[in-house]
Order: C-alpha cells, then structure tokens, then sequence
C-alpha cells in the first residue's frame, strides 16, 4: 500500500516537474523578477504559476479519468499518441528562443501578492494549449486514478496524483529562482535558451522512450 501510494505521488510530481521546466513566457517573467527584486519576488510569482498549473491539472486529471474508463481498450494507441506529442513539444521547446521576451515585463514594484495574482491570471490565460500538455503526460506515464471505481480509494489516490503534481511544480520553481539568485551576478538572457535546450531534450526523449516502449510490449501481443 506504502509503495502504490509512493509510485502514486512520484507519477504526478514527474508531471508536476516535466510540466514546469520550460522557459517560456511565463518563466522569463519569473526569472526577471528574480533578477530585478529578489528570489522572494520571484518564487513567489512561480508559486502563481505552480497553483496554476496546478488547477489546471485537476481539470485536466478529470476529464483523462473519465476518458480513461471508457477507453481503456486503446490505452497503447494513447500512450503512442501522447508520446509523438511530447516529443513534438520537446522540438518546439528546444527551438524557443526565450531571451526576445526578457523586457515584456515592467511592473518591477509588485506586491507579494501582485506578483503571485499577476502570474497566476497570466498563466491561466494559456489555459486551452496547457490542458491538451497535461493530457499528454498524464497518458504518457499512465497516470489515472483506479479506473471505473468512485470510491475512497479512488478518491485518495487522485488526491495524491495532484499534491505529487502540485509538490514537482513547487519543487522546481524553488530550485530554479534559488539557482537564478545565486548566480545573479553571471547571469545572462542566453542562459535561458540553454535551459530551453535541456528541457526539450529532456522532454524529447521521454516521449521517444514512451513510444518505443509502448511498441516493444505490445508489438508481440499483435495489439497495435
């Protein structure tokens, strides 16, 4: 039970961090703010981002849970499908070029609370391209509540998938305006492309092993 509850928490803290670890617009702003004011400033704005997401990710898991029941027959195909996505997410990610969008934010004498609203507004702004990326690495690393059943149980374990979720998402802007702060000093806007770069390889090969895997378990049993 321990250790279903554990691989339970690790799935969605691995969404919560996969889906965080891009330096978009949302993170430029973010970083600025680390940079301009001070790591609070900046943890604080990716706290809005992280209960975003976070929100998000709870519609998200409600809608893959209703479609899971229902579909479980075409799981591979999905798994399959939610990989080719990601590796393609990884591409475009890879490719950004984030450093462009370094001064689309000016409003440096934010409020704790301004810098968390402001950001959280921002980010659900995005709220139609971010849902179908949550779908994806929901199928990708089979992350579902237990399927068919309404119980507590049920309800335990998504309660887990979402504080995993939530806890990756926290993790990693912690880490990153911590890590920004340090080398205040050494910082430069092309450090950001480097971090896109990581990402979508990072990401990239995740979805190229999902696919691969998928394939490998299921070409012997004729199911695809």
């Amino acid at each position: 039970m321990l250790l279903t509850a554990i691989d339970i928490i690790l799935r969605g803290f691995t969404v919560g961090v996969l889906s965080s670890i891009t330096v978009g617009p949302v993170a430029v702003l973010c970083i600025k703010r680390t940079l301009n004011k001070s790591r609070h400033s900046g943890f604080i704005s990716g706290l809005g981002v992280a209960c975003a997401d976070t929100l998000m990710a709870i519609i998200a898991f409600f809608f893959y849970a209703i479609l899971h029941s229902q579909i479980e027959q075409y799981k591979h195909i999905l798994s399959i499908v939610g990989g080719i996505f990601v590796v393609i997410v990884g591409v475009v990610i890879y490719l950004q070029k984030p450093s462009k969008k370094v001064n689309i934010d000016g409003s440096v004498q934010n409020t704790p609370w301004r810098d968390f609203a402001s950001m959280f507004g921002f980010t659900m702004a995005n709220f139609v391209t971010v849902i179908p990326y949550l779908l994806a690495f929901f199928a990708m690393f089979g992350v579902s509540s237990h399927q068919g059943t309404h119980d507590i149980a049920s309800f335990f374990s998504s309660v887990l998938i979402i504080g995993g979720f939530m806890g990756g998402a926290v993790l990693w802007w912690f880490l990153l305006t911590m890590l920004i702060s340090l080398f205040r000093r050494s910082f430069r806007p092309h450090h950001m492309r480097t971090i896109n770069r990581i990402a979508g390889i990072i990401i990239g090969l995740l979805g190229v092993i999902t696919i691969l895997s998928t394939v490998i378990s299921t070409t012997p049993n004729g199911n695809i």
